[in-house]
């Protein structure tokens, strides 16, 4: 099974704040879309333009960073896809923070996006310590169930079904069908109702 997520490496950016919600990760005027495409430009547009240029995702020491740690209740809100859309599409591969709104967090499996969870001062620890040095280097490592970064190695929080999918693959819904097709074919001809329709 390809597109197993084992873990994520790389720098990391920090955006604080409790209950960031979706509409300001991705503002509801962008939903009108129609792909996916060039939407990560407009990550936290309206945040970025109230700070005028001192926005972490605006910030040169941040550029290229893979691997996003924010607060909690990260997501929160209307349960858009653009929201990981967005982020994933700026650059992101991981997120870390005490807490995530569920649907957010099951948006992001879909999308291969791991988001794990640290105890509270853990966090703090972590985003003081990339505040300071944004060039140190952040693992996630979901087969550990670890993270490390200059302050040493800590445990993070996964669900295990979460967990299970990335590190199997399973994730992505549509591979596992076009991989079962074979299967799926085999099973439908079992089935009265299927091997006896015809389509002509």
């Amino acid at each position: 099974m390809a597109n197993i997520v084992e873990r994520v490496e790389g720098r990391a950016c920090v955006v604080r704040g409790s209950d960031i919600d979706t509409d300001r990760i991705i503002p509801a005027r962008f939903l009108r879309c129609v792909t996916f495409d060039g939407l990560g430009e407009h990550a936290f547009e309206d945040d970025r333009k109230q700070a005028k240029g001192d926005h972490p995702l605006d910030d040169e020491r941040f550029a290229g960073a893979r691997i996003l740690v924010v607060g909690e209740n990260f997501g929160c809100g209307s349960s858009r896809e653009h929201a990981p859309q967005s982020l994933q599409r700026f650059g992101f591969q991981a997120f870390v923070g005490s807490s995530f709104a569920e649907i957010f967090a099951g948006n992001c499996t879909a999308l291969g996006l791991p988001c794990v969870t640290l105890p509270k001062h853990d966090l703090e620890a972590l985003m003081d310590s990339v505040t300071l040095d944004p060039s140190q280097e952040v693992v996630v490592d979901l087969a550990a169930r670890t993270l490390t970064y200059h302050g040493g190695t800590r445990p993070l929080g996964v669900r295990d079904g979460t967990r299970k999918a990335l590190l199997e693959g399973t994730w992505n819904a549509t591979r596992v069908l076009l991989e079962a097709g074979d299967a799926i074919e085999a099973q439908g001809a079992t089935i009265p109702y299927v091997a006896g329709f015809d389509a002509s």
